[in-house]
């Protein structure tokens, strides 16, 4: 059954939808970002072809492994989802689908509680400047996504994807990265797909996750878009305290977005969407790192070069990676990975494998920091 904010989105008013959509231009975002995308790495046409056909079978090879590690019987059978792989302007477009899905009910409630006083002309011009705006962050992004599982994606009105979404894989970041490392194609491209498929079975195993995901995204854009008033002077603030944490010995934030952009009901909603984050995140990072050289040959190799990555950055993407919050990603990685790893060796695969039973179980971010908390919390 759809959850409640679905259901309020489909109810709302024909005006007030049409109204919404017009608030962010998401045509223009996908054909923005399509024209703004890097060119990717020199393939012919026939070393595309046989690039594509591999990671399609290397998406299908992992599916046992992630089933053998994880112990999670949704791994047997994922018909209702499915694996694409695109290039860096189809994912783009993929993710503007995905962002009109999540972003739909909040953009409604905030038309809904100033009724009248967002005109036609006023929605087209912002639309207009919010659509370029994220065509470009997009595009930023699209050079650097290797995969991404897309649960969103069935929900978006006409939408041909499967119930459950669709898994992107992003030819030309894995072979451009994977060229980078000079590393084994194979090897590599088998390394990234445990992660990637590891993110759809997670998914099938709690078929729940998805509206709770969208609810607690609707939740904080709500009040993100509530407070849009003040939106441009806190901008300020997270540029000034991006620039001020730059320096030598700053500690790491979440991001000068995440940091500053939130009052305290928006610190709690981000705090929770942060530990569900790492959750998922840290899990399939820990299938990745499950396997050994009977799976993976060059797995240790590929490791070693792939975690060195990003030492050089220059100070634009630097500056951009902190305002977006990537860094913070990489953190997330981190922080759940260890996470997982203590539950699994104080509770094993079984007792870890709880956290997808219901959303009750998923872990507090002071529990994700400390996981003994949550082990105690579930009995464990």
């Amino acid at each position: 059954m759809e959850s409640s904010s679905r259901e309020t989105s489909a109810q709302a008013p024909a005006g007030t939808a049409a109204q919404a959509q017009a608030l962010i231009n998401w045509d223009l975002a996908a054909s923005t970002a399509a024209r703004l995308t890097p060119a990717g790495p020199t393939l012919g046409s026939a070393e595309i072809g046989a690039a594509v056909e591999n990671l399609r079978l290397m998406a299908d090879i992992s599916v046992p492994h992630v089933h053998d590690i994880t112990g999670l019987e949704a791994a047997r059978d994922l018909r209702d989802s499915s694996v694409l792989v695109v290039d860096r302007a189809s994912w783009a477009k993929a993710n503007t689908q995905s962002f009109a899905v999540m972003l739909q009910p909040a953009i409604e409630k905030m038309l809904e509680s100033r009724r009248g006083t967002v005109g036609p002309g006023a929605a087209s011009v912002s639309g207009a400047i919010t659509g370029s705006q994220l065509g470009a962050i997009l595009a930023f992004l699209s050079s650097k996504v290797l995969g991404q599982y897309d649960p969103f994606s069935a929900l978006a009105p006409n939408s041909t994807a499967p119930a459950a979404g669709r898994l992107l894989l992003v030819a030309p970041n894995i072979v451009s990265v994977e060229r980078e490392l000079n590393v084994a194609p194979e090897d590599f491209r088998l390394w990234v797909c445990l992660h990637e498929q590891t993110h759809r079975v997670q998914f099938a195993a709690a078929p729940w996750l998805r509206h709770h995901m969208l609810d607690q995204i609707e939740n904080l854009s709500v009040h993100l878009l509530g407070n849009v008033d003040s939106i441009m002077e806190r901008a300020a603030a997270a540029a000034k305290s991006l620039r001020d944490r730059s320096g030598p010995g700053a500690a790491p934030g979440r991001g000068a977005i995440l940091d500053l952009l939130q009052d305290p009901e928006e610190r709690a909603a981000v705090s929770h969407l942060t530990a569900v984050m790492s959750l998922l995140e840290g899990h399939a990072n820990v299938v990745m790192d499950a396997v050994d050289a009977s799976i993976v040959p060059s797995v240790k190799t590929i490791r070693q070069r792939f975690n060195a990555r990003g030492k050089d950055r220059g100070t634009i993407e630097k500056f951009i990676r902190s305002l977006l919050g990537l860094d913070a990603k990489m953190r997330q990685y981190s922080d759940g990975s260890k996470f997982v790893r203590e539950v699994v060796d104080a509770a094993g695969m079984q007792g870890f494998n709880r956290v997808w039973e219901s959303a009750d179980h998923l872990p507090t971010e002071p529990e994700i920091h400390d996981s003994k908390l949550w082990l105690e919390r579930m009995g464990l």
